[in-house]
This record gives structure tokens, sequence and C-alpha cells, in this order.
């Protein structure tokens, strides 16, 4: 990468604060990139990953606006306790930890607890822990009295994913019937495999459910009654929004020049080349196997087509190759076999997403099954003005619009070639690329801030709290 002018050295340490703010904030995985298999974990301890090293992460009374002009204002000095099915760098716990620093930001007193937490100690739990009790947020044993005391006193009481539910009988035993009224049920999961009784068989009685977008509302609607013979509670749905953190950086046209050179210069691509990127933990689910088979086809039709496009790649992050599953082995042997290891790249699982969403030029989001529950990843990348190619389930059909701010493609197999032709028409259509990362930019403009999920959870919790108190009144 070039040498920085002299003239804007200052502007740039100043604007990698931000960086840092982004880097550490809630998004998507783990911590360190990888170029391809074999590079180390830590980057080089100079040029960009230095500044990011004497950067410091700013606490929130620093950026906070005041109570008065914030909408989960109300929430001030109530006591909130919330309740995780694990701490891990997942979406479920990293958005509840991004509502315990908007409540601690109004002055709420926070209360966090991990049921069941796993006996050992590990890197990533330990620097969330830390990350929450640096930012005021209490952490406690999820069994013992303690907790028992605090669920009885808070005023609230958030359950986070429906495996969270376990922690009911377990723990509360005879007090579960004090503490359901003043409970909010927030559901992110769209998988069969939570339909369980045991989980939520207390879920008709919380005060409401809070789902991430309609599309999950229904199924659970659904199949919680056809399945469970139960009946949902007050359901809300509240679509998530970006940080202003990650607003910031994607607004800045130096920050994202330098993250795009530092990180396409990390992947040994070059400036012109074309970048796709799936960004979400590799599972089967997240469709990261069929993305490199629609991958290899575009890159066949370019050449049976005889097209002229700049040299196209393929970023998959959130790989982690220390867990050696099965699957990311079958990946890694498919780009072999294909013989495109040198336009495929395997990035780490990394809270760093920012950095990547500037040096890419189109997202994939190929979750399949019912897809993604919302989708976060897509609003940030919509941020950076990228397109999105996704599939036409769940949540992302509340986020991108079909032909305007992305393209749609089926799940499953037959979703591979529609997808790779999707990759081609991007690839050879410039103005329609930039225009539908604008139109994107747009959209998440008007719908998926911080400020607008601040509004839409702020009514759900004035309800949830004026029920809870005509609850213990009556």
């Amino acid at each position: 990468m070039a040498k920085p002018a002299a003239g804007w050295i200052p502007l740039f340490k100043k604007r990698f604060v931000l960086f840092v703010v982004v880097i550490l904030s809630v998004s998507t995985v783990f911590v360190c990139f990888i170029r391809g298999a074999s590079a180390p974990c830590d980057p080089p301890r100079n040029g960009l990953a230095a500044a990011v090293d004497r950067a410091k992460l700013p606490r929130h009374s620093d950026v906070d606006v005041g109570a008065r002009k914030n909408p989960l204002g109300f929430m001030r000095t109530k006591l909130v306790l919330l309740v995780s099915h694990e701490l891990s760098l997942s979406g479920g716990p990293l958005l509840l930890m991004e509502l315990a620093f908007l409540l601690r930001i109004v002055g709420s007193r926070v209360v966090w607890i991990t049921y069941p937490k796993s006996e050992e100690t590990n890197e990533v739990t330990y620097s969330l822990e830390h990350k929450m009790l640096n930012r005021g947020v209490q952490v406690i044993s999820a069994k013992g009295q303690e907790v028992i005391d605090t669920a009885l006193k808070a005023d609230l009481v958030i359950l986070n994913t429906a495996v969270a539910g376990k922690w009911l009988d377990a723990v509360l035993k005879e007090r579960v019937p004090q503490v359901l009224p003043k409970i909010l049920w927030w559901i992110h999961e769209m998988r069969g495999h939570y339909f369980k009784l045991e989980y939520v068989k207390h879920l008709p009685f919380v005060a409401g459910a809070m789902i991430d977008s309609h599309t999950t509302a229904e199924y659970w609607k659904n199949r919680t009654r056809d399945r469970l013979k139960i009946q949902m509670p007050e359901t809300y749905v509240v679509h998530l929004g970006n940080s202003k953190e990650l607003m910031e950086v994607a607004e800045d046209s130096v920050a994202r020049r330098v993250l795009r050179e530092h990180i396409r210069e990390s992947l040994g691509v070059r400036s012109g080349d074309l970048l796709f990127a799936i960004i979400n933990s590799v599972s089967r689910g997240k469709g990261q196997d069929l993305f490199l088979h629609s991958f290899h086809e575009s890159l066949k039709l370019i050449q049976e087509q005889k097209l002229q496009v700049p040299s196209m790649h393929a970023v998959i992050v959130g790989s982690d190759m220390n867990a050696q599953t099965k699957f990311e082995t079958e990946l890694r042997d498919f780009v072999l076999k294909r013989g495109i290891q040198d336009r495929v790249h395997f990035v780490n699982k990394t809270l760093a997403v920012a950095p990547y969403l500037a040096a890419i030029d189109v997202l994939v989001q190929n979750s399949q099954a019912r897809g993604e529950c919302f989708g976060r990843i897509t609003i940030e990348a919509m941020s950076f003005k990228l397109p999105v190619l996704g599939t036409s389930a769940g949540g992302t059909t509340e986020i991108v619009v079909n032909g305007s701010t992305g393209l749609l493609h089926p799940v499953g197999k037959e979703g591979v070639i529609l997808l790779a032709k999707n990759m081609v028409k991007l690839a050879t259509h410039v103005e329609r690329r930039l225009t539908m990362g604008k139109k994107g930019y747009e959209r998440v403009k008007e719908r998926f801030m911080e400020h607008h999920m601040a509004e839409r959870i702020a009514l759900v919790l004035k309800e949830v709290l004026n029920k809870s108190a005509a609850h213990s009144h009556s």
C-alpha cells in the first residue's frame, strides 16, 4: 500500500479511533484474519495494525447523547436481567450485548447471565465478559440465590433465543410464575431443532416475544401452534439497525479507502479486481458450498461467453480451521479440485467486518433453508453501498428489494445457476452495481439505523413494563 501523504496523517490517526469502535463492536465473528489456510493469525504489528493497537476504545459515556434525547431514556435506573444461552461470537449473544450497552447509555442497571455456561474459560468468553464489565454490565452466575433474587427484583427480564428458556425451570423452579409476567423473549432462530417444548413451554405466559423479521414471526406462530400445540404471546417485530460507529466509517471516504487497500493487499488482490464475499460463520446452513459452486459456474460463463470483466475473486469470511469441521474441509477440497485456489480466499472469523465491507464489491447472503431470521450483515453491507445477492428466504426478503438494492435467488441447488448469472450481471454492468449500492445505502438510512432500532425496541419495552406493572397491581 502506498505511503499516506503527511498532510492527513493526524486525521488518519484520529479516524482509527473510530475504526476500533467498529472492529470491536457487535457484528459477526472472531478476532483475526488469515490469508488462505496457512498464514498466521496475528497480522504484522506495524502500519495499520499498530495504529489500531494504539487507538483507544471510547467508553459509552463519551458518546452518550443524553437520556432526554434517547428513546430508551425511560429505562433510566431500571434493573434489567439479560439471559443468554451462550456467550460467543454468534448473532444472538452479540445482539443481546448490544442491547445491554444501549441500556447502559441511558443509565439502566444491567445484569448478564449465561446458561448453561461452559466450565472451561476460553479466550472469547473471557474477552466478551470483560468488554461488558468495562461498560458497566454486571456479569453473575446463572445459578444460585443471587440470580434468583435479581430475577425477582428486576423490572424486566429478557431471554435471548429459545434455548435460554431452559434456565427458567432449572434455576428459578417454583419462582417461575413470579417472573413470567415481566419476561420479554427475544427470538432469533428459524431452525426446527429449536422447537422443543422443554425450551419454550413457558412462552405463552410471558409478557411478549420480540422477533427480528415478519417472516420469522409468522413461522414461529404457525410452528408453535401446529407442532407444540401452544400459542405465542403478543409478538413484536423489530428490525435491527446499524450502529452509529459503523455508519461513520461507511460514510468516511478516507477510512474506506485505507481499509480497502489494506485488506486487498493482505489478500493479494489488485485494486481493480472484483470481490464477491460471503460473511458468516462457515456452516452448511450459511451456504458457503453453494456460493463456491456458483462462483465457479460464473467463471465458466464468463469464459464461454468471452466476456471482458475484471479478475473475479470469492472471499469467505468466517472460516475456522481450528475446528477442523468436515464441511470446511469440503469447501477447501472443492477449491483445489476446481483449480481456483488463486481466486478463493478464506478469512478467519472476525469481529472486524468493516474492513472487509470496505474491501469487497458485492455481498452474497446465501443462507439456506428458511434463510436468515434477519441478517445483520446485509444491512451493514448496504451501508457501504454494496449490492446484495441474497437468497429469497427469511428476513433477507424484508431487507433487499429485488432488482433495486440487489438480486435474489432461490435456496438450494436450484439457486446455484441463477446466483452465478447474477454474479456475471454485476460483473459486466458496473453502473448497475453502483446504482444498486446507492439505493441500498438510501434504504438503510430510511429504515435500518441504530436510532430506528432503539425507537422500535423502546416501544416494546414500554408495553412490556406496563403489562408487568398492571399484573403486579392486580
